[in-house]
């Protein structure tokens, strides 16, 4: 029995400052990344609302852009303009989609480049 009572049970002190280090890492990563996909889905639900909008049907390009930008606005969104909205009409109604990117600085001079294609199609 006293044989094992030499052996090392549990984690060291280096094993915890490993692990709190790469779930630091992983929260700051994290909170860097999740709002750019937040306002993309922002951005997709505000299309959705605009395309579904039964006053929207009939309503001239420059009037469907300012709507855009009214919700954008409450929602705090900045990423995009209603500048940089492309606005497709055909005989169904009509549709709205972008294309931008967010560059999200990590450490020194790396940095992450995140695409987003929203779009809503009625």
């Amino acid at each position: 029995m006293k044989a094992w009572a030499n052996k090392q049970r549990g984690m060291g002190m280096a094993g915890i400052i490993l692990i709190i280090a790469a779930v630091l890492f992983v929260g700051i990563f994290a909170m860097k990344v999740v709002p750019a996909y937040l306002h993309s889905m922002q951005i997709e639900r505000i299309f959705k609302v605009i395309v579904n909008d039964p006053e929207m049907q009939a309503a001239t390009t420059k009037v469907i852009l300012d709507s855009y930008s009214k919700r954008a606005t409450m929602d705090y969104i900045n990423d995009i303009s209603a500048g940089d909205i492309e606005v497709v009409k055909d005989n169904n109604g009509f549709s709205l989609s972008t294309s931008y990117t967010v560059k999200i600085p990590v450490a020194g001079n790396a940095s992450l480049l995140l695409e987003f294609n929203p779009s809503a199609t009625k």
